[in-house]
């Protein structure tokens, strides 16, 4: 994905105690032809479409974002956390009984299965994330094991 040409509105800024942070704004043009199924199972046509919305959905959302969605419709969310954990618990609660059958999108890769394991707990029956953790292979392995479908995206959209 190539972001857009860069201009004086191609920034967003973060005020913070004692300064400001200056990030460039997410901009990039989605490639889904870059996106790639990596677990055993692959995601059917509307588990599919479900994952695209949570995608775009956790795009739009602060840092550690996590997203739960089903029919093209938020369930949960958890954003903002101190890690990925944490926001994977908020999205279950927030979602309650529609959990069970959504998707879940991360803007970040999982650096560790548990976050996996935490999502077939609750149903989750497939994963969208951009991946490039060197733990990859074990993320992967944790969704095999639980039968869920996973998508890497190759791109991230980490907020502050």
């Amino acid at each position: 994905p190539q972001p857009l040409e860069l201009n004086e509105y191609s920034f967003d800024y973060r005020i913070i105690s004692g300064g400001f942070l200056v990030q460039t704004q997410d901009n990039i043009i989605e490639d889904f032809a870059q996106w790639e199924c990596v677990t055993r199972r692959k995601p059917n046509p509307s588990e599919y479409e479900d994952l695209v919305f949570a995608w775009k959905a956790a795009r739009h959302i602060k840092s550690n974002a996590i997203v739960f969605a089903k029919d093209k419709t938020l369930t949960g969310m958890g954003a903002g956390q101190p890690n990925r954990v944490v926001s994977v618990h908020l999205s279950e609660r927030v979602a309650g009984e529609k959990a069970p059958g959504s998707v879940l999108a991360s803007d970040a890769f999982f650096p560790f299965p548990d976050n996996i394991e935490l999502a077939a707990a609750a149903g989750i029956t497939a994963v969208i994330q951009p991946g490039g953790s060197i733990r990859d292979e074990e993320v992967i392995n944790a969704a095999n094991q639980s039968n869920l479908a996973m998508v890497f995206t190759g791109t991230r959209h980490f907020k502050h």
